[in-house]
């Protein structure tokens, strides 16, 4: 019997055709087989990386502190503030403890507020913020101490800053925070007009500030409500009388 012509390669081409799947699946296994291994090798290779970048951030001294900046503060401050701050050159930057530097210069009274921040590869900046001057106090002793916004009594001088109002503290008593707050809550809530006729402001405790407006005497209080006692003392000085006590404003008293 004769073959049909051509059928001589039909299982010549089977053979192949599964040869060649064979191929494709022990590739396929093979890579399976490899894959944690390479998976393993990725993983170990961004270890390497990482903890190379670690020493040269943490413990090499590429990345080390080799200047201190200060910011926002007169130059006369500048020295001081570096010597409170106690920063190591040398040490790597990431390792500079910035709550702890802050917390010391912080401890200068003539700053309001301390930040650091860290200017990469080798640069520690302070910015410190110092204190205004709101008000000067007079001291029973005739001393002249600045106060801040806060209330915060910060630096001894021999003379008020130029428009500056100053308050007499009566006792050392006076001279606490909450006394100091008081005085500062009577001037802030003055609008200028009234300040320019205000005289003779005294703080006597937390509880007691008094002041003249002109002939007539007032009596403050405390640090409560203070723009309703100004809008009954304004209103009450328009008689001019010789006594206003806004101290309770709810039950005002003049005389």
């Amino acid at each position: 019997m004769s073959q049909h012509p051509g059928s001589s390669g039909a299982p010549r081409a089977v053979r192949t055709g599964l040869a060649s799947s064979r191929a494709r699946f022990q590739r396929r296994a093979h890579d399976a087989r490899q894959r944690p291994l390479r998976l393993l090798g990725y993983a170990v290779a961004v270890l390497v990386v990482l903890g190379l970048l670690g020493w040269v951030v943490g413990f090499s001294p590429v990345l080390s502190v080799r200047s201190v900046e200060v910011v926002g503060v007169p130059d006369s401050e500048v020295s001081a503030i570096r010597s409170l701050a106690k920063v190591p050159l040398g040490v790597p930057l990431a390792r500079v403890d910035g709550d702890a530097v802050a917390a010391r210069v912080a401890e200068r009274a003539t700053l309001a507020d301390v930040s650091i921040e860290r200017s990469w590869p080798s640069t520690l900046v302070i910015h410190a913020s110092p204190r205004q001057p709101f008000l000067v106090v007079k001291n029973p002793q005739g001393q002249l101490q600045v106060v801040d916004e806060t209330g915060v009594a910060y630096a001894h001088v021999s003379r008020a800053p130029a428009g500056v109002p100053t308050v007499n503290a009566a006792t050392q008593a006076a001279l606490s925070p909450d006394a100091l707050a008081a005085a500062v809550s009577v001037v802030k809530v003055l609008p200028a007009a009234l300040q320019k006729r205000v005289d003779n402001v005294t703080v006597s405790s937390a509880n007691l500030v008094t002041l003249k407006v002109g002939r007539t005497s007032v009596v403050w209080g405390g640090v409560n409500e203070p723009e309703r006692k100004l809008a009954i003392m304004t209103a009450l000085l328009r008689s001019n009388p010789r006594l206003i006590d806004v101290s309770a404003p709810s039950t005002p008293v003049t005389r």
